[in-house]
C-alpha cells in the first residue's frame, strides 16, 4: 500500500470480526511504535498486548461505566432528548463489545523521560503527549498496513490503578491509551472526511489559507 492510503483510511474501527492476530502479526504492528521521534531520543513508550479473555473482560467492564457516563452528557447535549449520531452509536456499540475484540493494546510511558515545556502557562499541559502518541499512531498506521482495524480511546486512563495492579505496571510507569486492535468486521473506508486543508493549515499567520 501506499503511504498516502494508509493515511486517507486509517479509520477509527467500532465493529470487530472474530478472528485471532498472530503473534508474528501483532509483533510486526507494535515494532513499528518504535521508531517514532520522542523528546530527547529517550522512547518512554511501552506497550502491553493484552489477549487474556479474562484481562479484556476486566479491562471493557472498567471502561464501560466511563463511556456510559460520557454517553450521558452527549444525549444531554445533543439536538433532540435521547437522540445521538451514528457515530456516537457506533462507539456505544464499541463500547458494549470491547470484551470481544482480539487485542486490547495498553500504552503506557515512562513518567520520569516525559518533559512538559508547557507547564507553567496555566492550562492544560499537552506537550508531554508528544513523546508517546507519535508512537501509537506509528501503531495505527502499522496496523492498517497489516489489514487491521484500530480505535485508539483515553477513558480507560481515569482507572489507571485498577489497570496498574491487573497488568502490573511499575510505579513510575502511566497509562496514556488504550489501542483496540483486530480485523475489522466492516472493511476500511476508501477515504476519511477531514476538513478542507484551507481551514487547518496557515500561511504566516493563523487564519491566512495556506496558498491564498
Amino acid at each position: 500500500m501506499e503511504l498516502q492510503e494508509i493515511l486517507e483510511s486509517t479509520g477509527t474501527c467500532r465493529f470487530y470480526a472474530r478472528e485471532d492476530v498472530s503473534t508474528a502479526t501483532l509483533a510486526r504492528v507494535l515494532d513499528a511504535a518504535r521508531y517514532a521521534p520522542s523528546g530527547g531520543n529517550r522512547h518512554p513508550v511501552r506497550l502491553i498486548a493484552v489477549r487474556d479473555p479474562k484481562k479484556r473482560r476486566q479491562l471493557a467492564a472498567w471502561y464501560l461505566p466511563l463511556w456510559k457516563a460520557y454517553l450521558k452528557n452527549v444525549r444531554a447535549a445533543g439536538p433532540a432528548a435521547g437522540s445521538v449520531p451514528k457515530l456516537v452509536a457506533n462507539a456505544d456499540h464499541f463500547a458494549e463489545h470491547l470484551a470481544e475484540v482480539p487485542v486490547l493494546i495498553v500504552v503506557c510511558a515512562v513518567l520520569a523521560d516525559l518533559y512538559a515545556t508547557d507547564r507553567g502557562l496555566g492550562r492544560l499541559s499537552i506537550v508531554g503527549g508528544a513523546s508517546v502518541y507519535p508512537a501509537v499512531q506509528n501503531l495505527l498506521l502499522k496496523a492498517r498496513e497489516e489489514g487491521l482495524g484500530t480505535a485508539l480511546t483515553t477513558l480507560l486512563c481515569a482507572e489507571e490503578e485498577r489497570v496498574r495492579e491487573l497488568l502490573s505496571i511499575p510505579e513510575g510507569i502511566v497509562t496514556a491509551a488504550l489501542v483496540a486492535l483486530g480485523k475489522p468486521e466492516r472493511g476500511f473506508p476508501l477515504r476519511l472526511r477531514r476538513r478542507p486543508l484551507a481551514e487547518v493549515a496557515f500561511a504566516d499567520r493563523y487564519g491566512e489559507p495556506l496558498g491564498a
